[in-house]
């Protein structure tokens, strides 16, 4: 399975200025760069060989592929390439400034062709430390494309006041309270803060899990929501879940389900690692809208922490109690019953 990390932000985020830099680290030799057209990415710098109509080869050893419409037709195109012995280690979907990354998320999840080869490994969402707080005031497609991310990169910090930016962190870690938020300098990061960044890989090392379990301090329970209702980003708000007890599969994939078929539109994302009844390993969950990943079991819990299940749902235009309660409700009820473990 091939690691696909999907670059997003909004227009004039440095999108541009940090892949020439990362396809220059020699930790992304063999990457393949998906993005919407050559034109608008000033790689030209790094050009050795135009391969067809569509596909440059970059002297890093990085391939360019534009995507001509459809992102399932670029990755099985790219997927041939492979096959024909194409070396390609992992691949970057840049989007376009405007997109809303789900589309994206749920092409990976969703084409069976697809998701038998890549293996989404992040979303990576840029903002700009100059405008951040404008933009995400403005644009709803800035404020979704910093709530599902998974790590969040400030740019221009170097050109921001320090104020701005420290607004723009609080603000930013309202809509994402789970995302680490890094800084870009000049345009650069070290590509292994932004790789390995999602719970959902079975080869998850225990030190990420026993972050991702350890983010939630107990004041966290789900408190987000007592934010001022009037902010800005009122429509989106992320609750945060931790069961210190082992959790009935059956009632939590049935709740799921349900909120999945009912308010899927409201789940802009939800992700989990789960300490399950009758189940010594942990599993990673992930969701984005009404599509749901399979349950994955990781390798291990990590050693001397104490086990515990972590939830993170980010909502737009529903209201956390709902989902919070609804929950204990499934849960509850499942407590009832005989446990189903997850095949």
């Amino acid at each position: 399975m091939i690691p696909l990390t999907v670059l997003t932000g909004f227009l004039g985020a440095g999108k541009t200025t940090l892949l020439n830099a990362l396809l220059k680290h020699p930790a992304m030799a063999d990457t393949a760069v998906l993005i919407n057209e050559f034109g608008e990415v000033g790689l030209d710098h790094l050009l050795v060989d135009r391969l067809d109509g569509d596909t440059v080869l970059l002297n890093a050893g990085c391939l360019c592929c534009t995507i001509r419409g459809d992102l399932a037709q670029a990755l099985e195109n790219l997927w041939d390439r492979v096959l024909a012995g194409q070396a390609v280690k992992r691949v970057v979907v840049e989007t376009t400034g405007l997109a809303d990354p789900a589309p994206i998320l749920h092409t990976l999840m969703s084409d069976p062709r697809i998701g038998a080869r890549f293996v989404l490994d992040g979303v990576v969402t840029l903002v700009d430390a100059a405008t951040g707080v404008a933009t995400l005031d403005t644009q709803p497609e800035a404020q979704r494309q910093a709530a599902v991310a998974d790590r969040i990169v400030l740019t221009k910090t170097d050109i921001a006041p320090a104020e701005a930016t420290t607004a723009l962190r609080d603000r930013l870690a309202a809509l994402n309270p789970v995302a680490p938020i890094l800084v870009a300098s000049h345009g650069a990061i070290d590509p292994a803060l932004l790789l390995a960044a999602g719970p959902y890989d079975p080869a998850v090392r225990a030190p990420d899990v026993a972050a991702w379990i350890g983010a939630a301090a107990p004041h966290h329970h789900g408190h987000h929501h007592h934010h001022d209702p009037n902010r800005h980003d009122a429509r989106i708000q992320a609750l945060c879940l931790t069961f210190d007890a082992p959790l009935p599969w059956d009632g939590l994939a049935t709740f799921l389900e349900m909120l999945a078929m009912t308010r899927g539109a409201a789940v802009l994302r939800m992700k989990g690692i789960l300490d399950l009844v009758g189940e010594d390993r942990p599993v990673a969950v992930h969701g984005v809208q009404h599509i749901f990943h399979p349950p994955k079991r990781l390798a291990a819990w990590p050693e001397g922490e104490a086990r515990r299940s972590r939830l993170v749902f980010i909502l737009r235009d529903l209201d956390p109690a709902v989902v919070r309660d609804g929950l204990a409700a499934f849960i509850d009820a499942a407590g009832q019953a005989p446990a189903i473990v997850p095949a």
